[in-house]
């Protein structure tokens, strides 16, 4: 049975660069299941959002079947865009790792939302964020 999953994913970094928080939040079935990474290397916010998507997607191949339908929600315009020209300037190695993962799946619904529609995931950003220690 094909099932529909919606992933939220955000990145939070201190500075720009600085060490960031990934923020994962998938939702099936009406169940959440949440993710957080603390990445103290020093990367900027762009990246980060690059990063937590490639650890949301990382999780989806290992967890939900590759004939599953996903819906992506991010609120960085800069991945939506990459994603739906299926091209970037600036950041093609982390652009195409995460292509490589998106590609595993037969349906892959990309949409940018504003940032109040991405609470979830921003909030286990902050989280993994503020776990850093000497941030």
């Amino acid at each position: 049975m094909i099932k529909m999953i919606k992933i939220y994913t955000d990145g939070a970094t201190i500075g720009n660069p600085g060490p960031t928080g990934l923020g994962v939040l998938i939702v099936e079935n009406h169940q959440q299941i949440q993710l957080k990474q603390a990445y103290p290397d020093m990367v900027t916010n762009h990246e980060a959002e690059f990063l937590a998507a490639i650890h949301g997607f990382q999780y989806l191949t290992m967890h939900v079947s590759h004939s599953d339908t996903i819906l992506f929600y991010t609120d960085s315009r800069l991945l939506s865009d990459a994603i739906g020209k299926n091209h970037t300037k600036n950041y093609e190695t982390l652009f195409n790792e995460l292509s490589i993962l998106i590609d595993q799946f037969n349906i892959v619904v990309t949409q940018w939302i504003p940032d109040k529609e991405n609470h979830g995931a921003h909030t286990l950003s902050l989280q993994a964020l503020h776990s850093i220690p000497d941030k």
